[in-house]
């Protein structure tokens, strides 16, 4: 076997994605595995593990697997298509500066959710520091 090509148990571990969801985003397109072993194996390279990486770093952030599918296919083309013209090309940047400014509007309601929960859980401590070590009722 080509050393560039992983088998799908690595490409779960190296992701930290279940091979379930591996083979959905197969499933579903996102991600094509690069070739088959003689025996019928999905085989990897790393540009597959860079496209599920992506797809693994949008999920949290609420993107569609249409709008994940989307992007791949505007960096593809970007990293590829030599044949871009001026226009093709802005067009292209312009659809991934609208993901850059999705995903930076995500965060910001991401890092809103956290500091209420750390808030919430610094308010359970304090309340249990009130009650002292064993509770209240004790001694």
């Amino acid at each position: 076997m080509d050393d560039t090509h992983m088998q799908i148990g690595e490409v779960a571990a190296r992701t930290e994605l279940s091979l379930r969801t591996i083979r959905h985003y197969e499933e579903t397109g996102l991600v094509i595995p690069s070739a088959r072993s003689q025996g019928g194996f999905r085989l990897y390279t790393e540009h597959d593990v860079a496209r599920l990486m992506v797809i693994r770093r949008m999920k949290p952030l609420g993107f569609t697997l249409d709008q994940m599918r989307d992007l791949l296919d505007v960096t593809d083309r970007l990293d590829h298509d030599d044949a871009l013209d001026a226009g093709g090309r802005a067009e292209l940047l312009e659809r991934l500066r609208a993901y850059q400014q999705a995903a930076d509007e995500q965060v910001e309601k991401l890092r809103i959710q956290l500091a209420r929960a750390e808030d919430f859980a610094a308010t359970l401590a304090a309340r249990l520091e009130q009650q002292g070590p064993a509770g209240p009722g004790t001694g």
